[in-house]
């Protein structure tokens, strides 16, 4: 784990809101560079709700072909907000197979 990477996920976890915004924002320029370690956060969560949604937004962000499994798993979940996150992720990573999870999911009738 970098130092950055480190220090961002300590103050996305404080209790103040500014410093959970700056933990955020100083991760969301380098995604790219952490997307394994975003995914192994977000596996290892114990139950931040809003601290797992923003993991998977960043997630989505970094446009990996590496996030397809988590994110192809995540868009049957039955959270509404983690689906959500994995369609915006799939969405923008727009390779055949993404195009194809959303497909089945649609057609499922899980995701609109």
């Amino acid at each position: 784990m970098t130092e950055r990477f480190g220090e961002a996920m300590r103050l996305m976890r404080c209790a103040d809101p500014q410093k959970r915004e700056d933990g955020f924002s100083l991760l969301r320029s380098h995604v790219v560079e952490h997307v394994e370690e975003l995914i192994a956060e977000f596996r290892a969560e114990p139950g931040d709700h809003g601290l797992s949604c923003w993991l998977l937004e960043l997630i989505g962000e970094a446009k990996s072909p590496s996030a397809l499994p988590l994110l192809s798993e995540l868009v049957d979940d039955e959270d509404e907000s983690f689906r959500y996150w994995a369609v915006q992720g799939l969405t923008r990573l727009s390779s055949k197979e993404a195009r194809q999870v959303l497909w089945r999911a649609r057609a499922n009738r899980r995701i609109d």
